[in-house]
């Protein structure tokens, strides 16, 4: 089974919880759901979660209630570690560019404390 952690900047801060707890109850456990299955699936089918092409390793959980659509990026930390680094809410069929940079960017940071 895989382990997901949330990345915390060096001051502490976690961005994703930050932004879970901005989110319904009903979200938020739609969101958990989708992470339950990333964890305890294997493989995990695609529209829930899959790696981003054209990019540093950067893989999307992809949750979607009602007409809402949640995406949350992270990367693998060995084999069984993932780790997310920031959420948003998904408005185009794209995935902003700002947001994988974002990712990345987090990512190197991440890696380079370790």
């Amino acid at each position: 089974m895989k382990k997901i952690v949330f990345y915390k900047a060096g001051s502490g801060k976690c961005p994703i919880q930050e932004y879970l707890d901005t989110l319904s109850d009903k979200q938020v456990t739609k969101v958990a759901w989708v992470l339950k299955l990333v964890r305890e699936v294997d493989p995990v089918p695609s529209n829930y979660f899959k790696k981003l092409v054209n990019t540093d390793n950067i893989w999307e959980a992809r949750v979607d209630v009602g007409r809402d659509t949640f995406r949350l990026l992270g990367f693998f930390h060995g084999r069984e570690l993932i780790v997310l680094t920031n959420s948003f809410q998904k408005k185009s069929q794209k995935t902003p560019a700002k947001e994988i940079k974002l990712a990345e960017r987090r990512k190197k940071e991440y890696l380079s404390r370790r």
